[in-house]
Order: structure tokens, then C-alpha cells, then sequence
């Protein structure tokens, strides 16, 4: 998602809200996804307003970009380019 907003509002609450409203609508519209559930962790990076055009184009090539490398290749090859600690154990569930 590409999202923008206010600085006083939380992402957490952002996420919180998205995942709820999703579910629900999951669970009341697509039949025999009862067993749909969001993963518990997410990902949030920011980004200038410069690249906006550049993170759309990227969203909406994802799909055969993924088909190159995985989601969790590119998420960890990220967080190490920019030089972001992590635990292994927190990312993806891994």
C-alpha cells in the first residue's frame, strides 16, 4: 500500500484499521475464505514525495517483479542496503 498520513496519526492504527476492515469484508463477501487471516507483523517505510511516481510504478509491476525475486529477498536485501538492524527471527516469521 502507498499510503499518506497526517504526522499525528499512528501507523499502528492505520494497520490496526486496514486488517480489521479487511477481514471483515473477507469474511463476508469471498466464500470459503474462512480461514483468511492477516500475518501479525507488517513492514512501513517512508517515502519523499519525490519518489511517489517511482513506489506507484513499482506497485504496479510487483507482480512480475516477485517472479525475479521474493518478497522476503527483496525485504531483507532492503533493510541490509540501508543499513537497518533486524532480528532474523522477527522478519517474516523466519
Amino acid at each position: 500500500m502507498l499510503v499518506s498520513i497526517r504526522p499525528k496519526e499512528a501507523v499502528a492504527d492505520l494497520v490496526r484499521n486496514v486488517k480489521s476492515n479487511t477481514s471483515s469484508w473477507i469474511h463476508n463477501t469471498v466464500a470459503g475464505r474462512d480461514d483468511f487471516a492477516w500475518q501479525s507483523g507488517y513492514s512501513v517505510f517512508s517515502v519523499s514525495r519525490s519518489a511517489m511516481d517511482e513506489v506507484k510504478s513499482y506497485i504496479e509491476r510487483q507482480a512480475t517483479h516477485h517472479r525475479e525475486m521474493s518478497f522476503e529477498e527483496e525485504l531483507l536485501a532492503l533493510l541490509e542496503r540501508h543499513g537497518i538492524e533486524y532480528d532474523p527471527r522477527y522478519v517474516l516469521n523466519s
